[in-house]
């Protein structure tokens, strides 16, 4: 066994330069466990965002709105944010007439489209807004530095109008990754689920696609590898993927190289669309937070990609306490299956979460993703939503975009009871921020209109920090109903990870390699 001590100056630069949390481990688990206490959590230094084209609609318009909060222990004076348009490898020939980059603007912000920068940023804590009124609208890829990385959020909010895939789509940009998983896609003639790949760097992506449905892996009808050019965005359409048809079926997107953000815009014949985002990672215990109180349905999906089956409790997390919904008592889904069950108006009037976890039994317990598919409003007049399986906030998460009247803001609390700060930045166009402190009970969802900025105008940022107790788990609906129907998106809140785990100076960093 040879032991190998390194210094940590280099270490802890190469560390705080990291978007997410980072953990340094070596030799024993005591020693794991030492290294961690003594870690230190600074800000991070540079943070990636990829946003997927918002709609090839003539009648749609998207609003982009980026925030960063304000952060003790980050230079007031060094950093950038700003993104610029991904290329379209199908884009080779601009048509005729063509309105893309001319959409309306806010403030001085240059609306997507072109070579110019959107969305920079002049200092946290102030959200910056565009809007883009045509279907020329880019997919987007940004980087934030210095004060602005930590935190760093951007949401695109986009209205169609009319048409089979009326409704509002609502999206966080997400952060390259290498590994996600979308439950509740769909094959079915009904639906048209595009999974949109963008690659933020120079070199191309190699990505894997692969189809789980009721009774296992999808038959491929056509290759499911994927290259996606550097810089460069690319929307699949699942359906073309197999010739299979299936109402609930999980994706798995893996890049073989390279990096990549990935979203799924899921568009419905009869219920509108939505986009559906990914699920935290495979989890024995899983929380589905923000089942509106008005929902007219609900569709359970869930996966699981280990080599053994699951068996899962199911319980609803109301405004008071939790309960199991009737006849949905458990879940069994067999291993590498996607499970399915519909629980209906399951919140019956109040607001609610669903919360999965391991039935018991003698073996260990048995990771799962899971989605659920929402519907708001009956007959012509319907919407869908999707809330995905979502991780604990650590320390803060935020949602970008609020408007002055629409969002509803759903905290559960599965463990012990919790203590947050909800806090709403200044507008785009002026105000100032306002702070307010909720307690959670354990075992319950809290839906609240969180606060809005004093004397505030155009849209905010609403931020959810984790003070103390129990995991605390979020989501924010956005409702903009429009001509009778009932037009709504919901984003996770999971962690923004704008900190990362740098051990301290004068601690040795080990590894241990057996010879």
């Amino acid at each position: 066994m040879n032991r190998t001590t390194l210094s940590l100056i280099g270490a802890a630069t190469a560390l705080a330069a990291v978007t997410g949390v980072a953990a340094l481990t070596g030799g024993s688990s005591d020693d794991a466990d030492s290294a961690a206490k003594a870690a230190t959590r600074l800000p991070v230094q540079r943070s990636t965002l990829l946003c997927p084209t918002p709609s090839s609609s003539d009648v749609s318009s998207t609003t982009y709105t980026a925030y960063t909060p304000k952060r003790d222990g980050v230079d007031a004076k060094d950093g950038t944010a700003a993104l610029l348009p991904a290329q379209n490898p199908a884009d080779d020939v601009p048509n005729p007439g063509d309105d893309a980059g001319k959409g309306d603007k806010k403030g001085d912000q240059p609306s997507p489209g072109g070579d110019k920068p959107v969305l920079p940023l002049k200092e946290p804590g102030k959200p910056v807004t565009t809007d883009q009124d045509s279907a020329g609208a880019p997919a987007l890829i940004g980087t934030a530095d210095g004060r602005f990385a930590p935190g760093w959020t951007v949401q695109q909010t986009t209205t169609i109008d009319a048409g089979s895939g009326r409704g509002i789509l609502g999206t966080a940009c997400t952060a390259p990754d290498t590994n996600f998983w979308f439950p509740g896609v769909s094959t079915d003639k009904n639906r048209q689920d595009f999974v949109h790949l963008t690659n933020p760097d120079d070199a191309a992506a190699e990505v894997d696609l692969k189809l789980y449905g009721p009774s296992g892996r999808l038959k491929p009808s056509t290759d499911e590898s994927i290259t996606v050019p550097p810089r460069s965005t690319v929307p699949v359409l699942l359906s073309t993927l197999t010739d299979q048809r299936v109402a609930g079926a999980s994706l798995r997107v893996t890049a073989r190289t390279g990096r990549i953000g990935a979203a799924v815009q899921a568009v419905d014949q009869k219920a509108g669309s939505d986009w559906l985002p990914a699920s935290a990672v495979p989890s024995t215990s899983v929380a589905i937070p923000g089942i509106p109180k008005d929902a007219t349905s609900a569709r359970l999906v869930v996966f699981a990609p280990g080599a053994d089956d699951a068996d899962l409790k199911v319980r609803l997390a109301g405004p008071n306490n939790s309960i199991t919904p009737a006849g949905h008592e458990s879940l069994h889904v067999k291993s590498g299956m996607t499970a399915a069950i519909d629980l209906g108006d399951v919140t019956k009037g109040e607001p609610g979460s669903l919360l999965l976890t391991p039935e018991g039994g003698d073996g260990p317990a048995t990771p799962v993703v899971a989605g659920l598919q929402v519907t708001r409003g009956k007959g012509s007049d319907q919407e869908t939503a999707f809330i995905p399986a979502t991780g604990a906030i650590e320390r803060s998460a935020t949602a970008a975009d609020n408007r002055t009247k629409g969002s509803t803001l759903s905290l559960v609390a599965p463990g012990a009871t919790a203590k947050v700060r909800i806090t709403a930045s200044a507008g785009a166009g002026g105000g100032s921020p306002v702070s307010k402190t909720y307690e959670v009970k354990g075992g319950t969802t809290q839906a609240l209109e969180p606060p809005r900025p004093a004397s505030g105008k155009g849209p905010y940022a609403v931020t959810v920090e984790r003070l103390s107790g129990g995991p605390v788990h979020a989501s924010r609906m956005l409702a903009l109903p429009q001509g009778g129907v009932p037009m709504f998106t919901i984003q996770p809140l999971p962690d923004d990870r704008g900190l990362v785990a740098v051990p301290e100076a004068d601690q040795d960093l080990s590894l241990l390699n057996d010879d």
